[in-house]
């Protein structure tokens, strides 16, 4: 049993289990009852998401320096009692249950789900 973290819209991996998209907008152009069969997710979670304008950061992150304080500050926003609570209950879940959580970036060093990885991980999260 475990979490993987997975970029939303790729093909699934056997295993994976319900995908959870922590995603401040749903597909572009996708209905919605198309999201699970075309590989986007299962359920929308953006409780842990980036808020908008931290997600403008994000994207014009240039240097390391840049992507770090969009790091920090990610990190504080799911300091928050609902993200924390979330992030606390995939952990526990991810024990005993195979699910997934993604974004849709291309890169995961350069994506909010690479801070979403640590974060599971300082709570004791089984990552595929």
């Amino acid at each position: 049993m475990s979490v993987r973290i997975v970029r939303l819209g790729t093909p699934r991996q056997d295993g994976e289990g319900t995908r959870i998209g922590t995603v401040r907008r749903v597909p572009r152009g996708v209905p919605k009852e198309r999201y699970a069969s075309e590989n986007w997710f299962d359920v929308w979670f953006p409780v842990l998401s980036p808020t908008p304008e931290l997600m403008a950061q994000a994207k014009a992150a240039e240097s390391e320096k840049d992507w770090a304080g969009f790091a920090r500050a990610f990190k504080a926003e799911m300091a928050e009692p609902a993200p924390r609570h979330a992030l606390d209950l995939l952990a526990v879940l991810s024990q005993d249950s195979d699910f997934s959580v993604g974004c849709y970036c291309e890169e995961e060093v350069r994506c909010h789900r690479s801070v979403l990885r640590l974060l599971l991980t300082e709570r004791g999260a089984r990552l595929a």
